[in-house]
């Protein structure tokens, strides 16, 4: 993707244009970044005190015994959405769910052990591991190119 700025006094309000051959996941995804007029805010609660959790910092989102879980490197903080509700705020070109009751932080991923049958072994940069699901495992593949 090549990114250009003009500056131009005659232009007071910012213009974006996207030029492609064709429309695709990665411009859909900077169409909505770029439409998205309030920012999504992720607030997490740890001993009843609220924290602005910012999505960088993020390593992975889990479900247990019916609530969402945010881990960081602070520590669990518990939120008030759903797991999809996460899902679709979590920047898309980051986050990925594993399975359905989790979505990690592709960024935060140490390695993708391949040996198993039928799953992928996943370990995290905090050094916790997780599996990805059979059913998300195409997903993955596709994501990691293989």
């Amino acid at each position: 993707m090549e990114i250009e700025i003009k500056i131009n006094p005659e232009y007071k309000i910012p213009k974006v244009i996207v030029l492609t051959d064709k429309v695709t996941d990665e411009v859909n995804a900077i169409v909505a970044r770029l439409s998205e007029e309030v920012p999504q805010l992720i607030s997490g609660f740890r001993d009843n005190v609220l924290k602005i959790l910012e999505q960088e910092e993020i390593i992975r989102v889990y479900s247990s015994d019916g609530k969402i879980i945010a881990v960081t490197d602070e520590g669990e903080f518990f939120l008030r959405q759903r797991l999809y509700e996460m899902e679709e705020r979590l920047d898309s070109l980051r986050f990925v769910r594993i399975s359905n009751s989790e979505i990690i932080n592709l960024k935060k991923v140490k390695s993708f052990d391949m040996s198993f049958v039928g799953t992928i072994c996943v370990s995290m940069s905090d050094s916790a591991v997780t599996y990805v699901s059979r059913r998300y495992v195409s997903k993955i593949k596709k994501i990691l190119g293989i």
